[in-house]
């Protein structure tokens, strides 16, 4: 049993609302008794409950039914299979995430977020045509596609067979920013602090030629740097307060000088590896920017090579490739700002 964090934040009438929800849904039953309760009430128990555990991949939707002097309400779950195929799906799902976790078991938390973070990133595609179980765990840890939900919830079931306590963050959308649904993430907890982490982004952003690149730009990250490119969450959560122990930072590639992007830039140029680094000497401006590519055209031009440069402004994040002097410099824009609509 993983972290179930909405629970908790319910009271009692509504954690049994829940519970009974759960029950009924684990075994598959086409309907069930639960204690009455508004119909908004009731949506957003379900919502959470689903958000708690990701294993119940099955139950997409419901309808309800009660008598007027009845104290509880008739429910009538959605399932996305017949009976016998959840059962099959069920057990094949199981078998797999053990497998997954099992090279894992040994490691540190950080490690294991790592580990889980990675595999995301080196076998999930984004699921650009939005199929139903895109949503859930089937599709991320069963057919190898997933939108921003169905990723959120593998990162936790993953997380919760290993041991290392994660919840899935949810926020709102925003018209106004061209922003049309929610978008799903994780908070985790490494070392007794809480994380954003966003294996999504990270996830669209992890391309490059000849061999895509891991990308950890949504790697635990702050509230104050999350929130960049994050729009406000809908239902309370832990506070991420530390801002310091960002993946870059931990790995010494958050630089703060411009020399120091010089150096590193010209050892990639001369080695031929990709170079992924986030900038921490103040806001990156236009004119922090155009230093910075300068310093990277000139590393470049010692070793007779042109620059392809991704920018994750946002975050302050760019990688660079360096290939022969025949090809044209490229500064691309990443846009890691994936929503869709979050199934409730």
């Amino acid at each position: 049993m993983g972290e179930t964090y909405y629970y908790n934040q319910l009271n009692k009438q509504q954690q049994s609302v829940y519970y009974a929800l759960l029950k009924g849904i684990q075994d598959v039953q086409d309907e069930f008794l639960i204690p009455r309760c508004e119909k908004e009430e009731l949506y957003e128990i379900f919502f959470r409950m689903r958000l708690d555990h990701p294993e119940i991949f099955w139950a997409s939707g419901y309808k309800y039914k009660y008598y007027p002097d009845s104290p509880n309400l008739i429910f009538v779950p959605e399932y996305l299979f017949k009976k016998n195929k959840i059962i099959e799906h069920q057990k094949a799902m199981e078998s797999r995430v053990e497998k997954l976790v099992r090279p894992a078991l040994s490691m540190s938390e950080w490690e294991k977020e790592k580990y889980v973070h990675d595999f995301i990133c080196e076998n999930i595609r984004y699921d650009k045509l939005k199929k139903p179980y895109s949503h859930e765990i089937i599709g991320p840890l069963g057919q190898g596609v997933g939108v921003c939900e169905g990723i959120a919830k593998s990162v936790k079931i993953l997380m919760d067979a290993l041991g290392v306590w994660c919840m899935i963050a949810l926020c709102g959308n925003n018209p106004e920013k061209g922003i049309k649904y929610r978008h799903a993430w994780n908070i985790v907890k490494i070392g007794g602090t809480y994380y954003h982490l966003d294996a999504t982004f990270d996830n669209t952003l992890s391309t490059g030629e000849p061999s895509p690149e891991i990308r950890y730009d949504y790697f635990n990250l702050a509230d104050k740097q999350i929130f960049r490119d994050h729009e406000p969450l809908i239902a309370p959560a832990p506070k991420c307060d530390d801002g310091e122990h960002f993946f870059y930072k931990e790995k010494k590639l958050s630089f703060t000088k411009i020399e120091d992007v010089y150096k590193r830039s010209l050892q990639a140029a001369k080695k031929g590896k990709t170079l992924i680094f986030q900038w921490r000497g103040g806001y990156l401006t236009r004119e922090v920017l155009d230093e910075l590519l300068t310093e990277i055209r000139k590393a470049g031009n010692e070793k007779n090579k042109t620059a392809k440069v991704h920018l994750n402004w946002p975050q302050a994040v760019l990688q660079v490739n360096y290939q022969n002097s025949n090809k044209e410099e490229s500064i691309l824009m990443d846009d890691a700002n994936i929503s869709e609509q979050i199934n409730s």
